[in-house]
């Protein structure tokens, strides 16, 4: 089960999100303030889960593995950002 909820949250992150947000506690265990996992949810997906997993599994440390893992989410986030730019810009031209 835990593999197909990874494979689900590469794909749709953010249904992912909402669904943890809404049937577990993983939120208020990771994040002490509740506006950063809902600005997180909105704008940067892929970060959120990452944290959201290094918070719960590396007794709220971000060190080693989960920081490098946090870093490519961040990444992955901006590029999707960059990449819709990049697309949109080439249908104007048209």
């Amino acid at each position: 089960m835990g593999c197909l909820l990874a494979v689900v949250a590469l794909v749709v992150p953010r249904f992912v999100l909402v669904v943890a947000f809404l049937t577990t506690d993983w939120f208020k265990r990771a994040f002490e303030v509740n506006l950063w996992p809902v600005l997180g949810i909105l704008f940067m997906p892929y970060a959120t889960l990452a944290y959201l997993a290094a918070m719960l599994n590396n007794n709220h440390a971000l060190t080693g593995a989960w920081l490098v893992l946090f870093i490519a989410a961040v990444v992955v986030d901006v590029a999707h950002w960059g990449g819709g730019g990049h697309s949109y810009r080439r249908v104007v031209r048209r």
